[in-house]
């Protein structure tokens, strides 16, 4: 009996690399797969029912699970010491999440506790299989929480595009880039709920947008406050730059004060503290520290240590690059039509969001400073391009730009660009394949970029300000563009409009 890790906390984890994925599949009838899941993961087992055959174990099961119900799931030993299941079972963590699979679709999700290798215990909880083997390298589970969502877009980006046919580990990394790829709910349930797998309440793509689009806000003689829409911009900032995503009063004060300001309606006052207090109301937004009708005074919120920001599901589906262009979209042309994008964007800290590739330079689009007034400094990097895709896209084009078709001469043979379509560094995370990039001259690179001329649905070229057709988009057989990156830049070149 071998024991990994047990005990491990998920900030742990983090610390070492990330939460990572682990896809499950439960497996079908013919296998036991859905007795089994029922069995030790829905209704749980009890400890005490297994104590002859928990042996060293036997202490941090029962600590990981004091109420005496263990959530357990195990995997076979792999056949191949090098195949996807063995690498899984060697890097997977406390701390990680596992997705369980079943019929092309996500059933359930939960945080991984404990690891461990206990033949016995496994023998007696689900017995063996026909190869005579038994699912001896076990998970402790928590956190579990039922839901259905489609498998098949985010297997499609892992290259399993039709099924998932064995245990499978994403990194932490992928993990963040795929984070829009399927609706998770939170694991984290309240100490109350006492079902056997807690039920958590639907926040997706549909619920989250709806709630940014009907904010409830004052009424002004100048037209509905943008207390809360700023609020909520200012926000996505801090999402799309990786920050925690409940901000300290001080901090929202300091940061959003100066934006309503700026951009709130000509004579109303500059209130930060109804923004973070109230913003309770639309369903995506909580506040720590204080509860909901008390006095959110600034001194009251100063002295409580009070922090506020997008609920934890919230957070999770505007981490997805698509979802956080959309919410961006939307509340820009919901509430802030009569506002120059470029400059709220830049002051919201969004201002990569005015280019494909995600570069603001070192200033704003009216040459002020790119982010709220005040915002502490952040550092990052950009991501490393494959060079080989560049020479690959290049040569396949014969270095003719895909827009315009005409060759650039140059005293070494023709010049053109590799140009991702959605950008590889934040906040767009785009990914760097051959189905993400295009051969452009310089010019009509510049243009895609700074969103001039985007892609539409029939490959046409079209020019932002006014639709109208320019090129047909040149492609070639060994070159499959991704329609998914083309829709996203499409979708950033057509928000302001």
């Amino acid at each position: 009996m071998t024991v990994h890790g047990v005990g491990q906390s998920e900030g742990e984890a983090a610390e070492e690399g990330g939460v990572q994925w682990l896809l499950q599949p439960r497996g079908t009838a013919r296998v036991r797969g859905p007795q089994h899941f029922r069995h030790s993961v829905q209704n749980g087992i009890r400890l005490s029912d297994y104590e002859d055959v928990l042996g060293e174990n036997a202490a941090e099961l029962n600590r990981i699970f004091p109420d005496g119900v263990a959530r357990l799931w195990g995997a076979t030993p792999p056949k191949q010491a090098n195949n996807d299941k063995a690498k899984a079972l060697r890097g997977r963590r406390v701390g990680d999440e596992v997705l369980f699979y079943a019929e092309k679709s996500f059933i359930a999700r939960a945080t991984v506790q404990g690891i461990f290798q206990n033949r016995a215990l496994a023998r007696k909880v689900w017995g063996e299989n026909d190869d005579e083997a038994t699912w001896e390298h076990i998970v402790a589970l928590g956190d579990v929480v039922e839901f259905r969502s489609d498998a098949l877009p985010l297997l499609a980006e892992l290259g399993t595009p039709t099924k998932l046919w064995s245990l499978m580990l994403v990194s932490a990394s992928e993990r963040l880039r795929l984070l829009d790829r399927v609706e998770i709910p939170s694991g984290r349930q309240p100490e109350a709920v006492t079902s056997p797998i807690a039920r958590a309440p639907r926040l997706g793509r549909r619920e989250l947008l709806r709630a940014l689009r009907t904010l409830r806000t004052s009424t002004q003689p100048q037209g509905p406050s943008r207390h809360k829409p700023l609020a909520l911009l200012w926000a996505i900032g801090r999402i799309a730059a990786k920050e925690d995503r409940l901000a300290p009063w001080e901090i929202f004060e300091r940061e959003v004060g100066p934006l309503l300001g700026e951009f709130g309606r000509s004579g109303s006052q500059v209130t930060p503290h109804y923004p973070f207090a109230r913003l309770r109301s639309s369903g995506v937004w909580e506040v720590e520290g204080v509860a909901d009708g008390v006095d959110a005074a600034p001194g009251t919120l100063r002295e409580a240590g009070a922090k506020a920001g997008f609920v934890a599901e919230a957070a999770r589906l505007l981490r997805g690059p698509r979802i956080r262009a959309e919410a961006i979209n939307l509340l820009y042309a919901t509430y802030f039509g009569d506002v120059d994008r470029a400059r709220l964007l830049a002051r919201a800290g969004l201002g990569g969001y005015l280019s494909a590739s995600g570069d603001t330079g070192e200033e704003g689009a009216d040459g002020g400073s790119v982010g709220p007034v005040n915002r502490r400094p952040t550092s990052g990097s950009r991501p490393e391009r494959d060079q080989e895709l560049v020479r690959r896209v290049k040569n396949l084009h014969a270095a003719i730009c895909q827009v315009c078709s005409e060759p650039l001469e140059v005293l070494a043979g023709y010049h053109s660009e590799a140009a991702h379509i959605q950008g590889i560094g934040a906040p767009h995370d785009g990914p760097d394949r051959l189905a993400n990039l295009l051969c452009l001259c310089p010019n009509h690179h510049a243009q895609f970029d700074r969103l001039a001329i985007y892609i539409d649905v029939d490959w046409t070229v079209k020019r932002t300000r006014d639709g109208k057709a320019l090129f047909d988009l040149r492609r070639h057989p060994q070159h499959a563009i991704g329609e998914e990156y083309v829709e996203y830049h499409r979708l950033l070149a057509q928000q302001g409009l």
